[in-house]
């Protein structure tokens, strides 16, 4: 496969996984509501945001406590537990209930068993993604319901910002994604540049395409697989000599480019996924405008702008990281997914006040 082809494919499959996210996200909108899995009372209230920021900040301390006194394992039970119950959600409202005990969907609880079974004895990088494109589109769902448009665009902002802060400037995000990678656990989406490539059999995950999140979750762990990936792009096993050294010359970027496509796999956080698409959830939610009928899913102009405008950053990202430097993934993805949505939303004849939830 040359490396033409190589780059192509792996645009390519990023930009799928994120359309499943997208795509799997405003499927489950109106389910996840009638289902009663709205996480709060007042959608609109945008102190939730900061909420959701502040468990952030806690999470990944604890994280990195865990890292640091070598009990990774926890961080691996806890994932793999969120997986198991958000992928419950999601086959709730999917799987027919052919099978019931009581109230319980026999075929969506052994579903879900099989998912966190499949994490936990072969993580493999096509269950990685499965179970990872699950758990994005419920979790991004759940927020999408949960956060009216005010505090999804507040949520985007803040969290774009401390990501650019965590990568560029305190580096934490890099240690925290150095110390889960290896877990082999659903906080990244992986793209493999081989045929050959087997997750499983990776020593080590040192080319991170790009890690975000921390692990936020809400009540019950509805939000956790939104958040348990740090964010930080990068192809360069070395991070401190990629991440500070950025004044190279054109001759040393193309040898890191030529080295990051020589690798057998890139790395993109689950939460780079999930972040910008609680705001595509959110306006296909909370909005009238613009009605797009798509069989099985809810859709509108605002909403579509959204989705492009991540596509778009997302694109953005994986040139700059092709070039071999790490970079904050959100910055990037939720600018586009925001400058996509307010778009779409003066398109479809919304005032700028409205169209931002004042």
């Amino acid at each position: 496969m040359n490396q033409r082809t190589r780059v192509l494919a792996a645009v390519g499959l990023t930009v799928a996984l994120f359309l499943g996210v997208q795509l799997g996200a405003l499927a489950l909108v109106e389910p996840f509501y009638e289902g009663g899995h709205q996480a709060v009372e007042n959608p609109d209230d945008p102190t939730n945001s900061f909420v959701y920021f502040g468990i952030i900040l806690v999470a990944t301390a604890l994280m990195l406590v865990t890292i640091k006194y070598d009990v990774e394992w926890l961080i691996k039970a806890m994932i793999i537990g969120v997986s198991v119950m958000i992928s419950w959600y999601v086959f709730a409202e999917l799987v027919p209930s052919v099978v019931t005990v009581g109230s319980v969907n026999v075929l969506a609880v052994t579903a879900a068993v099989a998912v966190g079974a499949a994490l936990l004895f072969y993580p493999e990088w096509y269950v990685i993604d499965g179970a990872g494109v699950v758990m994005g589109a419920g979790a991004a769902a759940l927020f999408g319901i949960s956060f009216g448009l005010l505090p999804a665009l507040v949520l985007l902002t803040v969290l774009a910002v401390y990501d650019a802060i965590s990568v560029y400037g305190t580096e934490h995000m890099l240690d925290l994604a150095e110390g889960v990678m290896a877990l082999k656990i659903p906080v990244v989406l992986v793209v493999p540049t081989t045929l050959s490539y087997s997750y499983r059999a990776a020593g080590s995950t040192d080319d991170v395409l790009e890690n975000r999140t921390e692990d936020g979750s809400s009540e019950g762990g509805d939000g956790a697989a939104a958040d348990s990936n740090p964010t930080a792009a990068t192809d360069d096993p070395n991070r401190n000599a990629a991440s500070s050294d950025l004044n190279r010359n054109d001759e040393s970027d193309d040898n890191e480019s030529d080295d990051a496509l020589e690798r057998d796999a890139l790395f993109i956080g689950l939460g780079d996924a999930v972040i910008p698409t609680i705001l595509v959830a959110s306006a296909a939610y909370f909005l009238d405008v613009g009605a797009i009928a798509v069989p099985g899913i809810a859709l509108n102009v605002p909403a579509l702008g959204a989705l492009v405008g991540t596509i778009a950053g997302l694109l953005v990202l994986m040139y700059m990281v092709l070039k071999g430097r790490p970079h904050a993934g959100l910055p990037l993805l939720n600018g586009g997914a925001i400058g996509g949505y307010l778009v779409g939303a003066l398109a479809s004849g919304l005032s700028l006040a409205t169209a931002l939830g004042l």
